[in-house]
């Protein structure tokens, strides 16, 4: 039983260690010949509030979903944040464009265009967004390790996105200080 438990924690921090291993080699790519561009956008596209807003919301959006108990709503809290990540690239490095205000674009598309290289990152949460309307309509869609692994990818996403727009970044909290103050608020509660 133990050398099971021991197999799955060493493969969590062999994955963790080969997602900071790909973050940091990342960094160069990511902040070569970028700062000060801005690509045009319909006006319909662009965030009301500013960069620096919408990470401050990302992260408060991150710590709430790490406390909340319920599956469903720690991945829609996760997904929303990792929404106003991306807001946040395109409050940075988009402009309107002159014009019409155009259609609505699906923000995961703008953030491609405005940030090729955040294109993977913009697809896979893309690919989450169906997800994330069924979790919030109360459809049982995803686990605890769905919603778990979600919180930890917004996490690196966030980490990266203020790499890529220059802004310190503060490392991800390990799983452990998540729990403990899961279970703090829990106490609290009581």
């Amino acid at each position: 039983m133990f050398e099971h438990a021991f197999d799955m924690l060493e493969g969590v921090v062999m994955s963790q260690q080969a997602n900071d291993r790909y973050a940091a080699s990342a960094v160069p790519v990511l902040t070569r010949g970028r700062r000060g561009v801005r690509t045009s956008i319909p006006s319909v596209g662009l965030p009301r509030r500013s960069r620096d807003e919408l990470l401050m919301a990302a992260r408060h959006g991150l710590d709430e979903a790490s406390l909340v108990q319920v599956p469903a709503e720690r991945y829609a809290l996760a997904h929303l944040a990792a929404l106003r990540v991306a807001a946040a690239v395109l409050a940075d490095r988009a402009q309107a464009r002159p014009g019409h205000r155009g259609r609505p674009a699906s923000a995961w598309r703008l953030l491609a265009a405005v940030a090729p290289e955040l294109a993977e990152w913009a697809q896979f949460f893309a690919a989450g967004a169906a997800r994330r309307a069924a979790a919030e309509a109360g459809l049982p869609v995803v686990g605890t390790r769905d919603a778990d692994d979600l919180v930890r990818q917004v996490e690196i996403f966030l980490g990266v996105v203020e790499t890529t727009l220059g802004l310190p970044s503060q490392p991800v909290l390990p799983a452990m200080v998540a729990d403990f103050a899961r279970f703090s608020h829990d106490q609290r509660r009581r």
